[in-house]
């Protein structure tokens, strides 16, 4: 299962109706709990997810409304005895601060929280997900966004397979050893199947527009990115670091990304409609504008690549 839960849609100063950020991505086995800020771990609870579906914990930058919902989170982790280690992934110029968020308070630590701090752009692991990237953004603080990057494959077609005579494990020796005979005749992977892109997800969070923006979200499948700002106030998000709705969906239609989710609200704004609005003025696919507690599943895998 391939699914984005928003925890929290709001930004620096929390409201009644949106608290701080928090975003939890499942992909497959792997959980990515993005930018936790104040408040997650209770809205973790509402969202009927457990500490134990987090193996990796990525944070932007240390602005409190992106990581002040780190101490709960760790402590849950021992007090949940999760027994798989637990990735963080944060700017390594924030080391003081990560460490001071991780023993904020006193508690018996048994969960195994590995520190694999940020220091520049690139490929920072992979795993069975595929690769994760990292690329600095624009913020008067140090800011990383993250990039999510499944490898191309192959899909195996019935008929092309029933065709050729493969079934059963036959297929599974095909599919690892690249070809195989049958009834005298080599059959390659390529005879009975077809590509298929593997899939994209950015996390893009307080930043001016640049062109690591641009990198993060290209061809993703699912784009998850600020937009504090409405366009009457653009200069003012410039001033501070942020973006508008019109640049994210902007940066949508240029990237050509499948579908936006809008988040990271600046709390002077009430009606989530103009949002959707102004967004839509500039990009055509599906657009989401976040809610507390609203969830989204990464769309399927598209049947040819382009990329």
């Amino acid at each position: 299962m391939r699914e984005l839960v928003v925890l929290g849609t709001g930004s620096q100063v929390p409201s009644r109706e949106r608290t701080q950020n928090g975003y939890f991505l499942r992909w497959d086995s792997e959980g990515f709990l993005f930018d936790p800020g104040e408040g997650t771990q209770r809205q973790m609870l509402y969202a009927g997810i457990a500490a134990g579906a987090i193996t990796r914990l990525c944070i932007t930058h240390f602005h409190g409304d992106h990581c002040l919902g780190v101490p709960g989170i760790v402590q849950r982790l021992s007090l949940d005895d999760v027994p798989h280690p637990v990735r963080a992934h944060y700017p390594a110029s924030g080391q003081t601060y990560f460490t001071r968020l991780r023993y904020a308070a006193s508690f018996y630590e048994r969960a195994e929280l590995l520190e694999e701090p940020v220091e520049e752009d690139g490929l920072l692991s992979v795993g069975s997900f595929g690769q994760l990237w990292a690329r600095r953004l624009e913020h008067p603080i140090e800011s990383f966004g993250y990039q999510l990057i499944e490898p191309d494959g192959r899909r195996m077609l019935p008929d092309k397979l029933s065709a050729y005579g493969v079934s059963g494990p036959a297929v599974g020796r095909l599919q690892q050893a690249g070809s195989i005979v049958v009834d005298g005749r080599t059959v390659t992977v390529e005879d009975v199947s077809e590509p298929r892109p593997g899939q994209r997800f950015a996390f893009i969070m307080d930043t001016r527009l640049c062109d690591n923006v641009l990198k993060l979200a290209e061809s993703a499948d699912l784009l998850v990115i600020e937009s504090t700002y409405l366009s009457s106030e653009a200069t003012l998000a410039r001033r501070f670091g942020h973006l508008t709705a019109r640049q994210a969906a902007r940066v949508a239609a240029e990237c050509g990304v499948r579908k936006l989710v809008l988040t990271h609200f600046s709390q002077r704004y009430l009606e989530p409609e103009r949002f959707q609005e102004e967004a839509a003025a500039e990009f055509s696919g599906e657009i989401l504008v976040a809610s507390d507690l609203s969830r989204t599943p990464v769309p399927g895998r598209e049947r040819s690549s382009t990329r």
